[in-house]
């Protein structure tokens, strides 16, 4: 089980702040689990989570897509952060 968490417009979009994901064959990576999550939840979740400038936290640290994902992981989708 992985804990994912949406930060946000992100969170806004989706409706929901935080699920749980029982891990698979198929949910292996960042990237992996973004297809899953839209292909259950519907174009918003797709269009959401396919945005070029998403950034992906594994763990409390910026990943590229690609990392992979174990039981008890943390991932967090957020936009892009701005400072001043």
């Amino acid at each position: 089980m992985i804990t994912v968490r949406f930060f946000s417009m992100v969170r806004e979009a989706l409706g929901v702040e935080e699920l749980s994901v029982e891990l698979s064959d198929s949910i292996n990576s960042v990237a992996s689990l973004k297809r899953a999550l839209a292909d259950q939840n519907g174009a918003i979740w797709d269009e959401t989570l396919h945005q070029p400038n998403l950034v992906h936290a594994l763990n409390q640290r910026v990943v590229r897509i690609e990392a992979a994902v174990v039981d008890g992981d943390e991932v967090a989708f957020f936009p892009p952060m701005t400072g001043g």
